[in-house]
Order: structure tokens, then C-alpha cells, then sequence
């Protein structure tokens, strides 16, 4: 600086950084992280799909749940009808490993409710014939077993038949037939329809056919068209596929049992009491 030349004045403002915005999630599949959180009133105690399931579809099955995202009503019909046995399956590997979290958590608590609740807030931990919560974890096969590989719960615990696996049910799980009595299918075909189209769709259909025995059902939860049309821009390949369905959701039961083979459909409910709007779709039971 020249001698009796003035300082250059200071620039005080901050420079604003620019502003880089969150690039927004997109879930291709219906992936979605928080589901249960906005599709259930939150003062209901479980999922209203279950009010309306009867125990005689479950009790002593084999069951599958195509699609079952975070898990909760896998674990919820485990839980309120005793299956033999029930396998949750997802695309999504994050919310399947989700899923073995929430049966973990579950299971841990049930576990350690011989415990009084002054024991659980002193953090007492090996007394009173109960393990350690740090003791816990999801096995590689998707149920809850302990970091010895003990069962986390009783073999009689319905628990202790859940499962999960990540898996894509149009493009895996061939030759596995009758291997399940009750398949459920809640708001899952729409995903498939826009994925892989009409093809997929049938796919689903008489793959899930193949799967149950003789006698066994389908529980079908399908999204209406108006949900079709609000999903069809979420990726270029639902924007394609979408231009191309022929067959609405208008004509699944048609489908099912004039073309895959279905006997006989039941509708359970068309008025689910509890959900969130937009989320009051039709049940329909198929059978085999």
C-alpha cells in the first residue's frame, strides 16, 4: 500500500454460499423409507389390514408376503394368527435389512418383558434369567437369533417363523412351487405393472399361482388407476410401460380367474377403516 493512501474498505457482507438443494429420493418401486408412517393413522395400534385377515388363512401356514417393505405386517400376521411359517421378501436390500431390525427390536422386547421396568431402567442387564439386549441380532437367514446363535425367542414363539430375504419376485424364485398355502400381495402389482409392464404383471400372477398349493390362496391388495397415474413419471421405463397397460386393475379379477386359473375370489373389503386417504383400496381373496 502506497504511504497516505487509504486502506480499500472492507467488504463486511459474507458472501452467501450458494445454495445447492437436496437432490429429492425417488423410489422406482414403492420402496418407500417411511410407508407405515403416512399410510396408518397414527392412533390406530397396528396396521387395519389386519383387522380384516381371518385367522383360518394363516394358522398353521406357510405364508409369503410379495413386497412386504419394512416388515410390519409380516411380523404383525406372524404375531396375531400363529403362522407355521412366514417369509417377507422386498427388492428394496435397505428395507429388507429394515425389516430384520424391526423383528430384532420386536422380539428383544418381548423377550424382555419378564423384566420389571426397574430393572430395564437401572440397564441391569444379565439378571432375572434374560439376556442382554446387546446380545442380539439378525442372522444372514433373516430371523433373530443371539450373537451365540441361540434363538433370540422359544421355537413356540410366532416370532421365531418370521424370515426375510431380499428378492425380486418377478426376476428370481424360479421353481420353488407349491410351496406356500397363503401368498398376500398388498399394493404391489402397481410397482410390477410399471416396472415391467403387462408381461410383468402376468408374471406375478401366475408366478404366485405356481407357488401356492392346492387350495391355498392369493390375498390381493391392488392400487386403483388413479394411483397409476400419479406414479407414471417416476422413472422413464413407468412412463413408457404405463403408455402401454392394457390390463387396468378393473380386470385383475378377470385375469386371475379366466386366464391364470383361480377357482373362486372373495371380496374382503372395499371400506378399510383406519387408513390414511388415498390408502382405502379393496382386498380380494383368490383361491386356488
Amino acid at each position: 500500500m502506497v504511504e497516505g493512501q487509504e486502506p480499500p474498505a472492507k467488504d463486511w457482507k459474507k458472501k452467501k454460499k450458494p445454495t445447492v438443494r437436496k437432490r429429492k429420493e425417488v423410489f422406482i418401486y414403492g420402496n418407500y423409507r417411511n410407508y407405515y408412517g403416512y399410510r396408518i393413522d397414527r392412533n390406530l395400534s397396528e396396521d387395519p389390514r389386519l383387522a380384516v385377515l381371518k385367522r383360518e388363512w394363516f394358522e398353521g401356514k406357510d405364508c409369503l408376503d410379495v413386497g412386504c417393505n419394512q416388515g410390519l405386517v409380516t411380523i404383525g400376521v406372524a404375531k396375531k394368527f400363529s403362522c407355521r411359517s412366514i417369509l417377507g421378501i422386498d427388492i428394496d436390500r435397505g428395507l429388507i435389512e429394515t425389516a430384520k431390525w424391526n423383528l430384532k427390536n420386536i422380539a428383544r422386547k418381548e423377550k424382555m418383558s419378564c423384566r420389571s421396568s426397574k430393572v430395564l431402567d437401572s440397564g441391569i442387564s444379565n439378571g432375572g434369567g434374560c439376556s442382554s439386549p446387546d446380545m442380539f441380532e439378525a442372522s444372514k437367514d433373516g430371523t433373530c437369533k443371539s450373537v451365540g446363535g441361540a434363538s433370540l425367542l422359544e421355537e413356540s414363539s410366532p416370532l421365531a417363523k418370521v424370515s426375510f430375504e431380499c428378492k425380486n419376485f418377478v426376476e428370481s424364485l424360479h421353481g420353488c412351487y407349491e410351496k406356500y398355502d397363503t401368498i398376500l400381495c398388498l399394493s404391489v402389482a402397481k410397482w410390477i405393472h410399471l416396472n415391467w409392464g403387462d408381461d410383468g404383471l402376468i408374471t406375478l400372477f401366475v408366478k404366485i399361482w405356481r407357488f401356492l398349493r392346492p387350495g391355498g390362496i392369493l390375498i390381493l391388495e391392488p392400487q386403483p388407476w388413479s394411483s397409476y397415474k400419479r406414479n407414471r413419471l417416476v422413472s422413464e421405463t413407468a412412463k413408457v410401460n404405463f403408455s402401454k397397460i392394457l390390463f387396468n386393475p378393473a380386470l385383475f379379477r378377470e385375469i386371475l380367474l379366466d386366464k391364470v386359473g383361480f377357482r373362486s375370489a372373495e371380496d374382503v373389503t372395499d371400506n378399510l377403516s383406519g387408513s390414511i386417504s388415498g390408502f382405502n383400496r379393496p382386498i380380494t381373496v383368490f383361491y386356488k
